[in-house]
């Protein structure tokens, strides 16, 4: 698509600006417990990935997390693949997964997030796709004051979804049965997008999280010893804000290989402290505490009525979220 004027009508025409750079703050979806069916929202599949912002303004496709950092290094296929596209002005919003089986994996997509070097990125043989939701850009012109729906077309028009770019796929209407069939297949929920409205940086009930599992990112405030022959450590201890304080939320001692153990151990070595983070009491015995500057994402299965996670596993480490911005998920 050379000109996306041409797909649109006057009414949407008027809506369009000039854009340059490569780069917006993302759209965010709120957690809701309360899925419903409505023809005026689409919904599309949550996926257990990195959410990446990807843009050109005339130059080499730039990769940026969340937190707008620079992660071509983690993703050079991705980045070559939008190389090789028509288009060179473009900003587009999506999320770079790794499949374990059927099922996206965080936990898989560990090996590469944290990598700087191109070269090791491919080397470690976990194969990486870019699935995009949303066009903000192209051709110079800013596309975020149209609505989702038409977003979407000029999305599938501008460009090549061949691996490892895919379109996400997106359904309308009947939003309970898409969810009750997602967690059939063992999905991590839906992403409800209301199909009129723009595209809006920052947190927006214009996108809703439907979830089939309970899983949400926390801050690590300290450890605990090793036992028996297991290395590095033996459970990381949690915490999300509540304002200034900094709460603790449980302990998790499950989801780690022996590599992210003693990985881990040795970061935490780093940032070590004498007293705890923790507004609340913790009761363990020979904590070791640390500065309240990791996040960790964590799936669980409920909290517990004194606010503790029940079944906690660990998934992996994440690079795109600062500490101070991690609370406690409750549903609007």
């Amino acid at each position: 698509m050379s000109d996306p004027q041409a797909l649109l009508d006057d009414d949407e025409r008027s809506l369009l600006r000039r854009w340059t750079g490569d780069w917006a703050e993302p759209q965010l979806a709120t957690l809701t417990d309360a899925p419903f069916s409505d023809p005026a929202w689409i919904y599309e599949r949550k996926l257990d990935g990195m959410r990446v912002v990807a843009g050109a303004d005339g130059g080499d496709p730039v990769l940026w997390s969340r937190s707008h950092r620079r992660v071509n290094t983690a993703y050079p296929e991705v980045a070559d693949a939008l190389a090789e596209q028509a288009a060179d002005r473009f900003v587009v919003d999506g999320e770079v997964v790794a499949f374990d089986g059927d099922q996206t994996s965080f936990a898989r997509l560990q090996r590469r997030i944290h990598l700087g070097d191109a070269r090791a990125a491919r080397n470690t043989g976990v194969r990486v796709f870019y699935y995009v939701f949303d066009v903000l850009a192209f051709g110079g012109v800013d596309l975020r004051r149209l609505p989702l729906r038409t977003r979407k077309r000029l999305l599938k028009e501008s460009f090549d979804f061949t691996d490892p770019l895919r379109f996400s796929a997106h359904r309308s209407g009947n939003g309970e049965e898409f969810l009750a069939q997602a967690c059939e297949r063992g999905w991590e929920g839906l992403i409800a997008k209301r199909a009129d409205r723009p595209y809006c940086s920052g947190r927006s009930r214009d996108w809703l999280k439907f979830k089939c599992v309970s899983d949400q990112e926390f801050v690590i405030g300290g450890y605990t010893e090793p036992r028996g022959s297991r290395v590095g450590f033996g459970a990381l201890l949690l915490g999300y804000y509540e304002g200034d304080r900094f709460r603790y939320a449980g302990k998790v001692g499950t989801g780690y290989d022996e590599r992210t153990l003693r990985d881990l151990r040795a970061r935490l070595d780093r940032i070590e402290r004498d007293a705890s983070p923790f507004h609340d009491r913790v009761a363990e015995r020979e904590a070791h505490w640390v500065e309240p500057e990791l996040v960790a994402q964590i799936g669980f299965t409920e909290w517990t009525s004194d606010g503790r996670l029940r079944h906690p596993r660990f998934s992996g480490l994440r690079n795109d979220k600062p500490a101070h911005e991690v609370v406690r998920e409750t549903p609007a």
